[in-house]
Order: C-alpha cells, then sequence, then structure tokens
C-alpha cells in the first residue's frame, strides 16, 4: 500500500511539473511571437470553424488553418505554432511571415522596427475558404519565405538617401523622394510644398488607367510623391494593387487620403465615425502591419482626412510606427520632425488619427 501511494504522488508530481512547463512552452511562443510584431495575438478575436484539424488545404501549405473574427481572417500557424500568415477577409493584403528584417532611419529618428512580417498583395481579396482555391495555392508556393520586394521593401525605396534604382528599360523607378515642389504660387501661404505630386509625376511619365483616364506628370514634380501619391506608388504602382485615376473614377486605390479612407474596399480595421477630436479611435490593437491610417491634421480642409500612411510594425522600444511622405521632411520617412511616427500615445499623429483599413 505504501508503495502504491508513493507512486501515486510520483505520478502526481510528474502530471504537474508536466503541465508546468507545457505553460512555460505558451508563454515563450506567444512572447516570442510579439517580439516579432505577430500582432493579431494581443486581439485574437473569436476563433470559430475547425480548431486546426488538419486537411488537404493544410498539407498544401504546411500548417493550420484556422478562422479569427474582430476582423474576420484566416490565420495560418505552422506545426511549431508560429503564425506563418494572416489573410482577412475583403482584403487583398497579406501578411507573411519570413527573414528577419530591419527598418531604420537614423537621419531622422532613433526608431528601429526589427520584423519578419512581409507584406504582399494577393491577385484577389480574400474571402474564408480561399485556402483551398488553386490561385492562392499556387501564389503562396511563390512568396512563402520569399526575399523577393515586399510593400515595406518598396516603401524604403524612397526615404532619404535611398539609391535611384531604374528598371529595364533605364526609367528611375525609386530613389530618394520629395515631397512636392516649393510653394511659390502665393496660395496656401502656410504650406511650404504643394501637394498633388502622384506617382507618375515622380516617374515623370504619363500612365494609362484602366478606366481610360491618363495621368499627365508635371516636370515641376518630377521625384515628388504627396502622401497619398507615395501609397499610390508603393501600393499601387510596384506591388500592383489597381489604382483609380481620382477619387470618383474607376475601380481601384483613389487618389487621396480622404477617398482612400472613405473607399469600400477592403476591410475597415478602425471605421471612420468623424473627423474631430472626440472621434479618435479609442484602442488601436486590431491594426497590423501593412494597414492603411487615415488623419485629420489640417482643420482648412474641413471634413476632409487629408493625411494617409502605412504601419510598419512595433519598434525596439514597443511604440507602434508608421510610414508616410510628409511636408516638413521633404518626402517619405518614420522620422521624428513634425512629430514622431507613433500611433500609440498621445503624439501628434496618435491624436489626429481617425481611422485605419486593410486593403
Amino acid at each position: 500500500m505504501a508503495a502504491k501511494k508513493k507512486s501515486r504522488r510520483i505520478l502526481s508530481g510528474a502530471v504537474v511539473l508536466g503541465l508546468v512547463g507545457v505553460s512555460a512552452y505558451l508563454t515563450l511562443e506567444l512572447r516570442k511571437q510579439e517580439d516579432h510584431g505577430v500582432t493579431e495575438i494581443r486581439n485574437v478575436g473569436v476563433l470559430k470553424g475547425n480548431r486546426g484539424v488538419s486537411g488537404p488545404a493544410e498539407a498544401r501549405t504546411g500548417g493550420k488553418w484556422t478562422r479569427m473574427e474582430n476582423p474576420a481572417r484566416s490565420v495560418l500557424r505552422g506545426p511549431d505554432g508560429q503564425v506563418k500568415a494572416v489573410l482577412t477577409d475583403g482584403a487583398q493584403t497579406a501578411k507573411l511571415s519570413g527573414p528577419a528584417r530591419t527598418f531604420e532611419e537614423p537621419a531622422s529618428t532613433a526608431s528601429k522596427v526589427s520584423t519578419t512580417d512581409w507584406v504582399r498583395i494577393m491577385p484577389k481579396p480574400w474571402s474564408e475558404g480561399a485556402e483551398k482555391e488553386k490561385w492562392f495555392r499556387e501564389w503562396y508556393e511563390k512568396y512563402a519565405g520569399s526575399k523577393e520586394d515586399d510593400v515595406f521593401a518598396f516603401a524604403f525605396q524612397y526615404v532619404a538617401g535611398a539609391p535611384l534604382r531604374k528598371d529595364e528599360k533605364g526609367l528611375a523607378l525609386a530613389g530618394d523622394a520629395n515631397f512636392g515642389p516649393l510653394n511659390t504660387t502665393g496660395k496656401n501661404t502656410g504650406d511650404l510644398r504643394l501637394e498633388q505630386s502622384d506617382f507618375y509625376d515622380y516617374l515623370g511619365i504619363p500612365y494609362p488607367f484602366r478606366d481610360g483616364g491618363v495621368g499627365k506628370p508635371e516636370a515641376m514634380r518630377a521625384r515628388s510623391l504627396d502622401c497619398s501619391g507615395y501609397i499610390r506608388m508603393v501600393l499601387g504602382y510596384r506591388a500592383r494593387y489597381p489604382l483609380m485615376s481620382s477619387d470618383k473614377s474607376g475601380d481601384g486605390l483613389p487618389r487621396t487620403a480622404n477617398g482612400m479612407a472613405r473607399s469600400g474596399r477592403g476591410a475597415d480595421i478602425l471605421p471612420l465615425t468623424g473627423v474631430q477630436a472626440q472621434d479618435r479611435p479609442s484602442a488601436i490593437d486590431q491594426l497590423q502591419p501593412g494597414d492603411l491610417v487615415f488623419f485629420k491634421l489640417d482643420k482648412r480642409t474641413g471634413e476632409r482626412l487629408d493625411h494617409v500612411g502605412i504601419v510598419l510594425g512595433h519598434d525596439t522600444e514597443g511604440h507602434l510606427i508608421f510610414v508616410s511622405s510628409r511636408e516638413e521632411i521633404n518626402g517619405p520617412t518614420i522620422g521624428d520632425v513634425g512629430g514622431v511616427s507613433r500611433l500609440d500615445g498621445n503624439g501628434y499623429y496618435a491624436k489626429t488619427l481617425r481611422s485605419a483599413k486593410r486593403l
């Protein structure tokens, strides 16, 4: 009898140690995912559907699929439980895990964003069950673990000091971009530089849109990108997201920040409720790298939102950072000139944030 009691005590102790070990492992894995910028761990939503049961789609993508809400999305995890892909219903933007990279702009800020997130544009908007479709399997096979330039790589090819890049025809495709030409018109005297420089102005070539319109570059805007022109260059011309010729003509990404924010494209992550100070979103936990964020900076623009950027991720100090093209620093930046690029806290941009969208 004494031997049996001793055996039970040993077995019970082993079970407790096993549970402690499992708990420690899961805690470590969650911390790893947070450290690597896997922001959906902070807002897991409601799990629905199967709970990771393997099937044909899992076998083809090398992991297990689960469904989550707020926003509705499909998450692919590898055999080790690490997130490999986040795909949001109604959005073409995919967040994939890949090799670690660090983005920094030492001339303008001490912030550094080290991340394993890679943001790419899928051929079609995501919908539940699309992991079983041929188009997605082929696309994922091509880009899983790929080091081919993604949205973030494109974005940093236009910051201050970025080297000149040319395409196979010799066209200057990328390099240090201005925000716009100096304002010598006598209009909007509070503006140092003029807005309205789109991607085709930067390139210096006419651009035929799908709706039949043609973007005609202005020589004085060469190598310039205003805030929405920068987004259209990075996500549209470079990453191949469809583009509209204006806010009203065509099917794709509109011309202005206001048009983008109010567009029916993609998934609204932080829905727009208004442009006043009280309409600032109360929480930003649902944001993830690659999301577009929209701001109300200028009282002169009335009810229009007037600035847009791309969420980059958390910096080494834990702040959520975005990149955008700004007048104050004359081009794309994650810098501190005119206000730090943080979406958390009570800084200039954090207080003027009004909505966010996942294209």
